[in-house]
């Protein structure tokens, strides 16, 4: 009988058929000992797909937020508001319709649309002079002395027909062309106050009180020349700063004219609207019996109208107006009000500051005030 052999191990005998993929010691389905990242025989389960808001998606959904914030504009801002207004137009109405509201909107719409004119016709005026007028013009024209150069520089202002924004940049121009500064000082606090324009619209807004003019041309171009020998004779040099160059300078004529147009509407038309605001709420809120005791003292009421100018800012070219409406005040006191604004305020201040220096502004303004609130009263009190 035939006795069959197995073939010894390590032959190359035939082995039973086992699943494919599994070891020989090993059933099949369990994992591998193979060194990881050894691709396998049995396909791969492809990994599950993130939810939306995972990965890629979380970092899209994380940048959309600052796109649909950039949408956000001044338009849709007054889209909204209006909306706002018209859901509410019940209570707003009832508001307006306040005996108050009504005398408040009549002070400042009347303020605002008497000053307009003047206001526009003034930038214009200034922003040409500046523009097209070389500031070597003012240096050949002025006196070699400066005791001398102060009083014509002083008068010289009746040629710019502006407000306060313009005389500080045309000022320091002369500085920087090599006039002396006691006269471009002068000119600094002369050029707002006694110009055409200014003059026109204070004999506008005080039709019954032609002194009124008169009293403003004495008052504002005493103080300037005043302050120009004062400069003189106790200024130093380390005190003013040389200014800078002029924004405008390297331009186009008409860049640099609409430039400077832009610039003094913007300020001047924004200080219009404030102080407008101002006189109406003080018109209109103010109980009656406050300011008829502030008016009623003598130098009550002139020190409180020349800190009422520095804190309002008015513009120049539109003060007349806001002054015409405190008709509680005595026109000395108002006279105050038009002489002090035009020379010391707070945007004044700022300006002084950013073109010949703290030291010098420090220094130059509280005098200022004080010699504006002295002379505006004795000026005050001999010609009203």
């Amino acid at each position: 009988m035939a006795t069959t052999t197995s073939p010894p191990r390590g032959s190359d005998g035939p082995e039973p058929d086992r699943p494919r993929g599994a070891s020989a010691d090993r059933p099949a389905g369990t994992p591998s000992d193979s060194p990881a990242g050894t691709p396998s025989d049995s396909p791969a389960t492809p990994p599950p797909s993130p939810p939306p808001g995972a990965a890629g998606g979380d970092r899209a959904g994380r940048e959309a937020p600052p796109e649909e914030s950039r949408r956000l504009n001044s338009s849709l801002l007054l889209t909204l508001f209006l909306l706002t207004a018209l859901m509410f137009q019940g209570p707003v109405r009832g508001a307006l319709a306040a005996p108050v509201m009504q005398s408040w909107m009549t002070v400042f719409v009347a303020v605002v649309v008497q000053a307009l004119p003047f206001l526009v016709l003034g930038v214009l005026l200034s922003a040409a002079i500046a523009v097209f007028v070389p500031p070597s013009f003012f240096a050949r024209a002025l006196p070699k002395r400066p005791a001398l150069a102060v009083p014509v520089a002083g008068a010289a202002g009746a040629v710019l027909p502006g407000c306060e924004c313009a005389s500080v940049p045309v000022a320091g121009a002369l500085v920087r062309r090599g006039v002396a500064p006691a006269a471009a000082l002068a000119f600094l606090l002369s050029a707002p106050a006694i110009n055409p324009i200014v003059l026109t619209a204070t004999a506008v807004a005080f039709p019954g009180n032609p002194e009124m003019v008169l009293a403003r041309f004495v008052a504002s171009l005493l103080v300037a020349c005043a302050m120009g020998w004062l400069w003189q004779r106790l200024g130093r040099t380390d005190w003013l700063r040389p200014p800078a160059r002029s924004a405008y300078e390297g331009r186009s004529r008409g860049a640099a004219f609409w430039g400077s147009v832009r610039h003094d509407v913007m300020h001047a038309g924004g200080y219009l609207v404030v102080g407008a605001m101002a006189a109406a709420t003080l018109k209109a809120v103010v109980p009656a019996e406050w300011l008829s005791a502030t008016a009623g003292h003598p130098v009550l009421s002139v020190l409180a109208l020349a800190v009422l100018a520095v804190l309002l800012s008015i513009c120049s070219e539109a003060d007349a107006f806001v002054a015409a409406s405190l008709t509680q005040f005595s026109l000395t006191a108002r006279l105050t009000f038009l002489v002090v604004g035009p020379m010391i305020d707070l945007k004044l201040f700022a300006m002084q500051v950013g073109t010949f220096g703290r030291a010098f502004a420090l220094r130059f303004a509280p005098a200022t005030f004080v010699l504006a609130v002295l002379v505006s009263a004795l000026t005050g009190a001999v010609l009203l």
